[in-house]
């Protein structure tokens, strides 16, 4: 039986966008199969929802993007981290972290 995939929880595909490209320089279509691909196909992030998420952080001067040409052949765009981005990468996973620490301790207490 396939998988459901579940939709993005809000506020986590800037976090998921700065570790994608954490480890290296992506495009778009790369970063999102990456992400698939780490959640073993739970999580899924469509275009439409990507490319505004990555000009965003670039603009906030997380993510520096130059053409290259992939393996292909074709042009694309490739997005890395700026110092910038590696820092806030830190902070908000720093923040994930603490929040869904506190949400499974509520989620562990028996129903009274």
């Amino acid at each position: 039986m396939p998988r459901a995939r579940d939709n993005l929880i809000p506020g986590t595909l800037g976090l998921l966008i700065l570790k994608s490209l954490s480890h290296a320089p992506l495009h778009g279509y790369a970063l999102s199969r990456w992400i698939e691909q780490q959640t073993g196909d739970v999580l899924r992030v469509a275009e439409g929802v990507l490319y505004p998420a990555l000009h965003q952080l670039e603009g906030e001067g997380c993510l520096r993007a130059d053409w290259r040409r992939h393996d292909t052949g074709r042009r694309a765009k490739f997005y890395s981290l700026t110092e910038r981005g590696r820092k806030r990468l830190q902070e908000e996973a720093a923040r994930w972290r603490r929040s869904s620490r506190a949400v499974e301790m509520v989620l562990a207490l028996g129903e009274g």
